[in-house]
């Protein structure tokens, strides 16, 4: 269930449809956003816990609409330096992910993100620095 955003007027990237990315929350102004991803089995490592990769593509795909939203997609991010720290195993369902810009320069944004499970315990977080290209030139 989706709210309307500034996200809308693109379509949606095939990664965040395999991710089940759903927008819960934006706060244009803040720079924040809050997005649902469903994990599911086939992301599963041997343990059967989400493998680390798909968690680091679901903190990237919060923290790049957070960019777009917090610059009414002006600007685009390209990530351009991605650090995960991975606090606790994720199991198949539904991950809850959080976030901000948190500073925006000429040609450099910095972003931070962070995921829960359903029953919100923190389960991996991150910090990204994103290169900012106007969207026309982004898009050409």
């Amino acid at each position: 269930m989706s709210i309307p955003t500034v996200l809308d007027r693109f379509p949606t990237p095939p990664c965040a449809h395999l991710l089940g990315l759903d927008i819960l929350a934006a706060d244009r102004d803040g720079g924040e956003v809050s997005i649902a991803f469903t994990a599911r089995p086939e992301f599963c490592n041997a343990a059967g816990n989400v493998q680390g990769g798909f968690l680091a593509a679901m903190l990237d795909d919060c923290m790049g609409p957070a960019l777009l939203i917090a610059t009414d997609a002006e600007f685009y991010p390209s990530t351009i330096d991605l650090n995960v720290q991975f606090l606790a195993p994720a199991r198949p369902g539904r991950i809850l992910g959080k976030a901000r810009v948190i500073q925006l320069g000429r040609t450099i944004g910095f972003v931070q993100g962070e995921l829960e499970d359903a029953c919100g315990k923190t389960i991996a977080r991150a910090s990204a620095s994103v290169r900012i290209t106007a969207m026309h030139k982004a898009r050409a």
